[in-house]
């Protein structure tokens, strides 16, 4: 069976929607068991009345929380208590557990995945990638998200062989047409840095290189994934994210503008649910950290209990696939270049 730590606190509605996220996935999974971080004498009353396997969950008492303004260094020095850290010194220290999900904070969650987890084997540093869909259909990897600001050309190569595994294993996408997030689609475009990683990767064998992206080519269906740096990754996710909220509630407000537009929206009604469904990150689960040595899951700070189940399915998904086994093992391969 496997065991996956869930961090149940951190987030807008924690703990109930931890807890809802908890017994989604037991029920999907029955090759699942849980171990949940946090407040023990919240979490059983947040239990009570549920009805659950109780030999599948585990409550390891954990009384602080890292909250999402504290500086992440000091988070994971100081609240040595806290669900989080609680469940990052439970996966590192046994080898039974298979993953850590957590919507806490996101700087405290790649600190720790870096200072107290590890890296895998010739990984210079893990990277989220969190998943979004595509207009035609699919989906479409961002790494980096938000771990790594600062970069390099070795770092990005990593990223989209990382990424491409990760697309491989966990979501069946044969041979990922990797993107390099730039200014312009022409080779020559860009910073230096985007220079040397447009070299670097057009040489690398074993991924599908298709050149430069340009930002608003990303939900288009050209590409499967794109690599960047954190900064430029997760403004490309959440600006995608908010535009297409924000034309939702434009739609939205226009209905009500006419009575045709009214007449008209009641028969397309099944349409905009699907758009709603279709851009809802709750669907789609959070950000796996590629490169730890443990698998680790972030999921939105805003999650509902539907968001945190996807993010336990991503967990189970990533262990079962082998990916941590594939990285180790195709990474040196290019050692000779990325060192």
């Amino acid at each position: 069976m496997l065991k996956i730590v869930l961090d149940c606190y951190g987030g807008d509605k924690s703990p109930a929607v931890n807890l809802d996220g908890a017994l989604l996935a037991l029920e999907r999974f029955p090759d699942l068991s849980l171990v949940l971080t946090g407040d023990e004498t919240e979490l059983k009353k947040g239990l009570e009345g549920r009805t659950f396997d109780s030999s599948r969950i585990e409550i390891v008492h954990a009384p602080e929380v890292i909250g999402v303004d504290e500086k992440p260094t000091d988070a994971i020095r100081l609240k040595k208590e806290s669900s989080m850290m609680k469940g990052v010194r439970l996966l590192r220290e046994d080898d039974s557990l298979s993953g850590l999900v957590s919507i806490g904070s996101t700087g405290a969650l790649v600190a720790a995945a870096q200072l107290r987890i590890g890296r895998l084997k010739n990984v210079i540093r893990p990277t989220f990638c969190p998943i979004m869909p595509k207009i035609p259909g699919g989906i479409v990897g961002v790494c980096d998200s938000g771990a790594n600001v600062d970069i390099s050309a070795d770092m990005l190569q990593q990223f989209a062989i990382m990424g491409s595994i990760y697309l491989e294993s966990v979501y069946q996408v044969k041979n990922p047409r990797v993107g390099l997030l730039n200014i312009g689609v022409e080779e020559e475009k860009g910073d230096q840095l985007r220079k040397e990683a447009y070299k670097l990767l057009s040489e690398t064998p074993n991924i599908n290189f298709a050149g430069n992206m340009e930002a608003r080519e990303l939900l288009a269906g050209d590409f499967d994934l794109v690599v960047c740096d954190g900064f430029s990754g997760n403004v490309l996710v959440k600006s995608a994210e908010g535009t297409a909220l924000q034309m939702m509630k434009l739609i939205k407000s226009k209905i009500y503008e006419k009575t045709l537009y009214k007449l008209g929206a009641g028969l397309m009604k099944p349409m905009f649910k699907e758009l709603k469904d279709f851009m809802n990150y709750q669907n789609y689960g959070g950000s796996v950290v590629l490169g730890a040595r443990k698998v680790v899951v972030k999921g939105h700070g805003s999650s509902e209990g539907t968001a945190i189940c996807k993010c336990i399915e991503q967990a189970r998904q990533m262990q079962v696939s082998g990916i941590s086994e594939r990285i180790e093992a195709e990474l040196p391969e290019y050692k000779k270049v990325i060192s």
